[in-house]
């Protein structure tokens, strides 16, 4: 074995020992939610580029650019969210089958969804995006993590707009 890969070798069996301010419990209990978040924004990221490339109908250019702009907002969440983990002093996902396992967002991979049946669920998704940003919000609070708090304050805030969105274009123009 050559020098350089021995050296490779040792670093790989090194630790990811970021220093930390928080005790193994705060970095465990912080870390976990956060990926789980990481990997809800990853499905919810997907599910939304996936109906902006198959919307179809009368809106389509309204809604192809709806669901790229949001799209683009939750993608922007995902450097944050993974480099908050690594701060604190944990791991962050590392492959699509650890997001796969740990996403709570349903996929959807039906050949053909209404554009209707897309804001719709796409609102609930956003929706329940809001919820688990405010729980990893009280968990930010229990541990005393106010730079992850001060991040979520603003994802929150993203998220409830995009629901606004999303409910407000399937309203009926009849609708008092």
């Amino acid at each position: 074995m050559g020098t350089v890969t021995k050296k490779t070798a040792e670093r790989r069996k090194a630790p990811l020992q970021t220093p930390s301010v928080y005790n193994s419990n705060a970095i465990r209990d912080l870390s976990g939610a956060l990926n789980a978040l990481l990997a809800d924004s990853f499905a919810l990221y997907l599910k939304t580029k996936n109906f902006h490339w198959h919307v179809s109908g009368p809106h389509f250019r309204d809604y192809h650019l709806l669901f790229d702009e949001h799209a683009d907002q939750i993608f922007a969440m995902t450097d944050p969210i993974a480099e908050r983990v690594r701060k604190i002093g944990g791991t962050t996902l590392r492959s699509i089958g650890q997001v796969s396992r740990q996403q709570r967002i349903e996929d959807n991979d039906a050949e053909f969804v209404t554009p209707e049946d897309m804001l719709a669920e796409l609102r609930e998704d956003n929706k329940d995006m809001v919820e688990r940003l405010r729980e990893v919000h009280d968990l930010c609070d229990e541990h005393g993590d106010v730079a992850t708090a001060s991040l979520i304050e603003n994802w929150i805030d993203e998220t409830e707009r995009r629901v606004w969105f999303l409910f407000e274009s399937t309203r009926s123009a009849h609708a008092p």
